[in-house]
């Protein structure tokens, strides 16, 4: 078998495998009482990339350079390794420990992209910038990811959910380490959300 035939099929591997995000539910919705359906792995990501696209574009207006395609691809893979590991609820990790979660996803996400010809090296090292929050783009990337988390609350909750409280703590422990340049577009962010669920009827 030729080498260009071997990449075809480890792709479409990779292709069917990361279908599943599409039907894998967000479990800290369906913890909460919501119904299934509510949101999947998929469409989270898809949230994280749009955010992600917008923070840096903005990042970049006001003086700061971002790498934008490194940022989408990260957004992109940040959540490949749930095709295998499922979506881990924060409280899962306090039973087995932080270290135990994040080296099965790393696993995971190994095995997800082997075989995927040139890029595979590639693949794991912005997935492990991701983890390690190494870069700017890393860091702007989770911020993005906690964005797009307030965003989803903030909708159902205009759709009439209640009890997600617990999801805004975040704000008030949020420290994505960036600089003062996205940390000031972040926030600004975060005030507009909070002032938007003020007005919830």
């Amino acid at each position: 078998m030729r080498k260009q035939e071997r990449y075809s099929i480890a792709m479409l591997a990779t292709l069917i495998e990361l279908q599943r995000l599409k039907r894998l539910e967000r479990t800290g919705w369906t913890l909460r009482g919501l119904p299934n359906g509510t949101e999947s792995v998929a469409a989270h990501s898809f949230g994280v990339c749009v955010t992600a696209m917008l923070l840096a574009d903005e990042v970049n207006a006001r003086g700061l350079e971002v790498n934008c395609e490194r940022v989408l691809r990260m957004a992109l893979l940040h959540d490949w390794a749930e095709t295998r590991v499922g979506d881990m609820p924060r409280t899962a990790s306090s039973y087995f420990g932080a270290e135990a979660r994040r080296s099965a996803e790393q696993l995971a996400f190994a095995d997800i992209v082997t075989g995927t010809g040139s890029s595979e090296a590639d693949y794991k090292e912005i997935f492990a910038d991701y983890e390690e929050r190494r870069s700017l783009e890393a860091r702007l990337v989770k911020a993005a990811d906690v964005v797009d988390l307030l965003v989803q609350a903030y909708a159902l909750e205009r759709s009439g959910a209640s009890g997600l409280d617990e999801f805004w703590e975040v704000i008030d422990n949020a420290e994505f380490q960036l600089p003062p340049i996205a940390n000031e577009v972040v926030n600004e962010v975060f005030q507009l959300l909070l002032a938007a669920r003020d007005k919830i009827d």
